[in-house]
């Protein structure tokens, strides 16, 4: 397999994603000090983050390369993204000019931009990406989108596989949490196109208001129908932890609400019982495991009891983001290092 893009687990085919989590395994296993010698990594962050920028930082440093970071918040000029605008603000830079430099640095980049949450329509088909990763000369990376987050999707693959959770039959639960803030549909979108693409059972849990969109939904029954999976929505806890393998949380914004912070904050600000508590269990398989993307808040999404219990794996789930990208890194950078 030869990647210039790793945009999207859907994208690719199974085999595909199989290769990858034989990869990830085994250069966590041996991490092939000197593969990728030589090679450059760049990174641009337009939005913050913790462990996706730590993490492919690792993941270049132990297959032998290097890597720099470029974000508005490291003592960079602000950089305007927005097409056709005058540039006598803040902003001395604009990403037409900043992004090709930076790439051009590098022997792929790695990009990362949260949804402009304006437009659900236009945050669907992820057009504030796809005009930026336009701009670049060597392979690319999706480091987190509008709708798109393929890294975390393959370390969560990964830590199911380490954990033994089955595939067929296996009982998946992507729950919305409570959360102070309008997020975005990245993570809820490619984790449960993730979990139909591997044949689970998938229940989309959520209260009143907070349906995820049906564009996404209709790309997640496609992959479980040629999975063998299933995938539903309900606003029933109790029935739709009934045996479940995996409980999955994560915020997102309401669709009835996108881009509506007012409306928004209203509609949630009833839901302070979505926070996961060890109450959500009780139908739940014994051996259910709790995961998280990460940050979270304890209190809020998840009580301290749950995420500090023997069901929590979000310290492995965050590992194994180190691990996923060095498969990704491998087969993006490899194949011209020889």
């Amino acid at each position: 397999m030869s990647l210039t893009l790793f945009n999207s687990l859907s994208e690719l085919e199974p085999e595909e994603v199989e290769e990858l989590l034989k990869l990830s395994q085994r250069l966590e296993e041996c991490a092939e000090p000197q593969a990728l010698a030589g090679k450059v990594l760049a990174l641009l962050f337009l939005s913050p983050s913790l462990r996706t920028m730590s993490s492919f930082q690792a993941a270049m440093l132990r297959l032998g390369g290097g890597s720099f970071v470029v974000s508005p918040n490291l003592s960079i000029h602000p950089i305007e993204t927005n097409a056709n605008v005058v540039m006598d603000s803040i902003a001395a830079e604009h990403i037409r000019e900043a992004l090709p430099v930076v790439a051009s640095y590098g022997d792929a980049i790695g990009i990362r931009v949260f949804a402009p949450r304006i437009s659900l329509e236009e945050d669907l088909k992820d057009i504030y990406f796809q005009e930026i990763a336009k701009l670049s000369p060597v392979p690319i990376i999706n480091m987190e989108s509008a709708i798109q987050h393929p890294c975390q999707s393959l370390a969560d693959w990964k830590t199911m596989e380490d954990l033994s959770i089955p595939r067929k039959r296996g009982k998946f639960v992507l729950s919305w949490a409570n959360h102070p803030k309008a997020l975005p549909l990245a993570v809820a979108a490619s984790t449960v196109q993730m979990a139909a693409m591997r044949g689970m059972e998938v229940t989309v849990l959520r209260p009143e208001g907070f349906e995820l969109p049906e564009p996404i939904l209709k790309v997640a029954r496609e992959l479980a129908v040629r999975s063998g999976g299933s995938v539903r929505e309900t606003h029933d806890r109790s029935e739709a932890l009934e045996g479940a393998h995996v409980l999955y949380a994560k915020s997102w914004s309401s669709t009835k609400y996108y881009g509506n912070e007012e409306g928004d904050h209203d509609l949630r600000s009833g839901l302070s019982d979505w926070c996961v508590n060890t109450d959500w269990f009780a139908t739940a398989d014994t051996n259910c495991r709790f995961m998280h993307c990460l940050p979270v808040r304890r209190g809020v999404v998840v009580t301290e009891e749950v995420l500090e219990g023997p069901r929590s794996v979000v310290v492995h789930e965050a590992r194994n983001r180190m691990f996923a990208q060095m498969a990704v890194l491998y087969e993006i950078l490899r194949e011209n290092n020889t």
